[in-house]
């Protein structure tokens, strides 16, 4: 395939990603079809298949595309904080959760009906492999290079728990998230000074 096809693939998947994104955030995920999808991304409902296949890898990609959203914002908090660790974390992890709280489709994926397969909870819950291995991939990449005394088994132990402990807090938030934030740096701190 030529790199212009690719190009132009691209944003074609790009654009039917947006319109999934809008019509989630704006009727939830239960009525989505993808007929909506195919008439806001302006393309036939064959094009929409064609390139994504079904609703769930549509719900798939749009949970993975704002993960990778949310790893561009913590990554620019851990970058502020090079040389104070519960800092970085902290401001990553606030980061994080306030702006999931202003999130659209974070809030449609919370607030949608629990119950089936193709329920977009699930990809941050029971099919939450993906998510979780780029957050943790990404933040172990980071935390390696920017904090090699801390060894290798503790370094994993804390990066787990901080990425799990923040998904937990997106999905079932319980407390403000800057004091959520400053609890799971503690928490994580006292994995790798132990």
């Amino acid at each position: 395939m030529t790199r212009y096809r690719e190009s132009v693939r691209s944003l074609l998947k790009e654009r039917i990603l947006d319109a999934a994104h809008e019509r989630v955030a704006a009727d939830g995920w239960d009525r989505l079809k993808m007929t909506h999808i195919a008439t806001t991304a302006g393309v036939s409902r064959q094009t929409v298949y064609t390139e994504y296949g079904s609703k769930a890898a549509i719900g798939q990609a749009l949970v993975m595309r704002e993960v990778e959203r949310f790893l561009t914002g913590i990554q620019g908090q851990l970058l502020a904080h090079p040389d104070d660790m519960r800092a970085a974390i902290t401001a990553a992890i606030g980061h994080t959760l306030r702006t999931a709280a202003d999130n659209s489709l974070l809030k449609a994926i919370l607030t949608s009906s629990r119950g089936g397969d193709e329920d977009l909870l699930a990809h941050l819950t029971t099919r939450s492999e993906p998510l979780l291995d780029t957050a943790i991939s990404m933040l172990t990449a980071y935390a390696t290079e920017v904090w090699p005394d801390i060894d290798a088994h503790s370094r994993d132990l804390a990066v787990e728990s901080v990425v799990r402990l923040t998904v937990s807090h997106l999905v079932q938030p319980t407390l403000p998230p800057d004091l959520s934030a400053e609890r799971i740096a503690e928490i994580t701190m006292r994995v790798v000074q132990a």
